[in-house]
């Protein structure tokens, strides 16, 4: 696979973690406790059912947590709330008007990505707007163990064909980062593996990244 591509992302020479926050109170601690296990590429910071007035002070909590390691952040949809907190991006769930708006007014001061995606042609539909990502799944979607065979199935077809980083969604298991890692997408993303992971958040990300070291293969493999 070349890695001839347009990346904003911070990206290595394997698939690295993304991380979806939980909607919890406590979630700037446990993103704390999971950003001190090691690599994370980024976090996601949905809003659930949250209000936009708790949504705000959510994700500034977040984002000084985040950001003292380095660590992009990324809110859903408000672009209100990612100017007042900081945040790195923005996370489109649907809608490819919306889409288009946020590339015309952030990119490329901030990044923009783009989520809903079910099949190659709404795919390309999506890449026509030059986002700085693509989300295959959905972030509430690790129901199962295992990644959804579909999501890793467009997210490699989008990180081979495409200019474009893609992040597939993962299982509630751990390991599921290896199967993601291994259909050549750039990115996994983790909620349920990792926030209730028996251990704790960063023994969970210490683990992911290991297996991730053993059993990712490198894109400069397939060059």
């Amino acid at each position: 696979m070349s890695k001839n591509k347009k990346k904003t992302l911070p990206y290595e020479d394997r698939c690295r973690l993304v991380l979806i926050i939980p909607t919890t109170p406590d979630a700037s601690n446990l993103t704390s406790d999971a950003l001190s296990g090691g690599d994370v590429a980024s976090i996601i910071i949905p809003m659930g059912a949250m209000e936009l007035g708790e949504y705000q002070d959510h994700v500034e909590r977040i984002t000084l947590v985040a950001q003292e390691k380095d660590v992009a952040v990324i809110i859903e949809s408000d672009s209100q709330v990612m100017g007042r907190s900081g945040a790195d991006g923005m996370f489109i769930p649907s809608g490819l008007e919306a889409l288009k708006d946020a590339v015309a007014r952030f990119s490329p001061k901030r990044l923009v990505g783009y989520g809903g995606i079910k099949t190659r042609h709404q795919t390309m539909e999506a890449a026509e707007f030059n986002p700085d990502f693509l989300f295959f799944g959905k972030v509430d979607g690790d129901i199962r163990p295992e990644a959804h065979p579909k999501n890793m199935k467009l997210g490699s077809w989008c990180a081979q064909v495409m200019r474009i980083s893609a992040i597939v969604m993962g299982g509630s298991k751990l390991e599921s980062v290896v199967e993601v890692a291994q259909s050549g997408a750039e990115f996994v993303a983790l909620s349920l593996g990792v926030f209730s992971f028996p251990e704790g958040a960063g023994a969970a990300v210490a683990k992911a990244n290991e297996l991730l070291d053993a059993h990712a293969p490198k894109f400069s493999d397939d060059e």
